[in-house]
């Protein structure tokens, strides 16, 4: 049974893990080989507590996907990031800032889910339009939103995935998808 609710503080590590799985499942071949592996869920959990988005007030939120009781996947909305920085938010537009499925739960449902979960919350925080960015060679995720109707509005960015050992970040081009909410 899948049932879905709003991210607690004590979600952190869990909703780290599936964001990490996610990550290594979904841009193997697309990111480094060394960024997916070097990936810490110590590290991103505490980041997460950083950002607080399982606090109330923040102005994005985290929805949480359960089966029996096990994370199953997340996603976060709010309003959108002009240049994608948290610190610039165009109240005009919402956002689908990120969704993640644990990898053994692909095509199963939890995906679509979040979304409509996301979409609803969107629309009953006044948007009628939203955006998200994916990863330009992520063609799973892309075909997902486009059946889900959204669509590129021609809208690019680059994506600097940072290296270690003081090279300079690989450049991964992302494109921003948009669609409408509501009827």
């Amino acid at each position: 049974m899948l049932t879905i609710r709003r991210e607690e503080p004590d979600d952190a590590e869990a909703v780290a893990r599936v964001h990490i799985h996610g990550w290594q499942a979904g841009y193997a071949g697309i990111m480094p080989e060394e960024v997916l592996r070097r990936l810490n869920v110590t590290a991103w959990a505490q980041r997460r507590r950083d950002l607080g988005t399982a606090d109330p007030e923040h102005p994005f939120t985290t929805l949480l996907a359960e089966v029996d009781g096990t994370l199953a996947g997340f996603t976060t909305f709010g309003p959108y990031r002009n240049n994608q920085d948290r610190g610039d938010l165009d109240a005009a537009h919402g956002e689908v800032v990120a969704m993640y499925v644990e990898p053994t739960r692909w095509g199963d449902g939890t995906a679509r889910a979040l979304l409509a979960a996301a979409r609803d919350g969107l629309v009953a925080r006044g948007w009628s339009d939203y955006r998200l960015w994916v990863l330009e060679a992520n063609h799973r995720a892309r075909r997902f939103y486009e059946r889900a109707g959204l669509s590129p509005d021609g809208e690019r960015s680059t994506y600097p995935v940072p290296l270690a050992g003081g090279r300079p970040p690989v450049g991964l081009v992302e494109l921003r998808y948009a669609g409408r909410l509501g009827g």
